[in-house]
């Protein structure tokens, strides 16, 4: 199973930097996306219906061009779910759920605070709120897998900068915190006691002392440097996390500011 999450920062505008064209070779299961910062009223053209893939939209509905999650999937979901019950937060396009017999796969989108003390006091408030709703998912006996951008930097390894950001959104030591006390590694992370029946980390499980990223400013020459930070994840549950196989963060070709980051799972057995 090939699980690819990517933010496309406009998903019509990676469209325009050749993102389908990629997408198509890649024998993707299931695509997740972020801020494709469309209506899908918007989105007629055919190749954001790509071939041989259900497609679903969750748009920001308080805010048009804002935000918005989406799942493209292979084989056609048994249920598609885009509520968790928390009004500001749904009606911005931040989660959409597929689910497959007994296996979930969510996009999600959190909230950055990058923007000023109003937002990061909403990011934090969001995870209060949403750590309780994922530890449900943790003990419900399904496998689930979190794909998305978290807007949250793990540990040392998963940013190039790590000491003058230590005031930045994103690598805040709450928010750490928070980030590395749901995951059952410790990732390099700087001293929260891992959870030992937490979510897994794919990439960190695959690559332990990994240091690659998957969003670079566009300010400067960030990317062209690898000056960035590692925040987009796939979370996975303890047995399937187990089943990560292989995973790739591709940036030959710039569709965004984020790269897509692609994990395969081996079948349950194998």
């Amino acid at each position: 199973m090939r699980i690819i999450s990517f933010n496309a920062n406009g998903i019509r505008s990676a469209a325009t930097k050749g993102f389908f064209d990629w997408l198509q070779a890649q024998d993707a299961d299931v695509v997740c996306l972020q801020e494709t910062k469309s209506q899908e009223d918007q989105l007629t053209d055919p190749r954001f219906r790509p071939d041989g893939h259900h497609c679903f939209y969750r748009d920001a509905s308080t805010r048009k061009g804002y935000s918005g999650v989406a799942i493209y999937a292979k084989r056609e979901p048994d249920e598609v779910r885009t509520a968790l019950g928390r009004p500001d937060f749904d009606e911005e396009g931040r989660y959409i759920e597929a689910r497959f017999g007994n296996l979930s796969v969510v996009s999600f989108y959190i909230p950055s605070g990058s923007s000023g003390e109003l937002r990061q006091g909403y990011k934090f408030e969001v995870m209060e709120w949403l750590g309780p709703i994922l530890d449900e998912w943790l003990a419900s006996g399904r496998d689930y897998v979190l794909c998305g951008d978290w807007n949250i930097v793990r540990s040392r390894l998963d940013i190039r900068n790590w000491t003058s950001n230590q005031k930045n959104s994103g690598c805040l030591p709450p928010e750490r915190a928070w980030l590395n006390g749901m995951l059952c590694d410790d990732g390099g992370s700087d001293g929260t006691a891992p959870r030992a029946d937490g979510w897994v980390d794919t990439y960190r499980r695959l690559h332990p002392q990994g240091q690659d990223y998957t969003w670079w400013s566009n300010r400067g020459a960030a990317r062209a440097n690898n000056v960035g930070w590692r925040i987009d994840y796939q979370f996975a549950t303890p047995a399937l996390g187990q089943r990560a196989r292989a995973c790739s963060i591709y940036r030959e070709q710039r569709f965004s500011d984020h790269a897509p980051f692609t994990v395969d799972y081996a079948d349950a057995g194998k």
